[in-house]
């Protein structure tokens, strides 16, 4: 959906991208921040990891409870 600018934040957010991110699914008003680090784009559809499990896919301790893990390629269509 975005991107958030931050010219200050904790040192170990420097590296990471962060995203505005809008539900695929859900309700479409709950945006949140994500962090990221594989190259996604305002656009894409993206997969995300949230809460607890998101310390597992970071490569090194970080405040974040968001991070985006992978890129969609081809969208779900609709009736399958």
């Amino acid at each position: 959906m975005g991107t958030v600018v931050s010219t200050r934040k904790c040192r170990n957010l420097v590296g990471f991208k962060l995203l505005l991110v809008e539900p695929f699914y859900g309700d479409k008003k709950d945006i949140f921040v994500a962090a990221d680090t594989i190259g996604a784009g305002i656009g894409e559809l993206v997969l995300v990891t949230t809460d607890n499990t998101t310390q597992y896919a970071l490569d090194r301790s970080a405040p974040i409870d968001a991070y985006i893990v992978g890129i969609v390629d081809a969208p779900p269509q609709p009736g399958r």
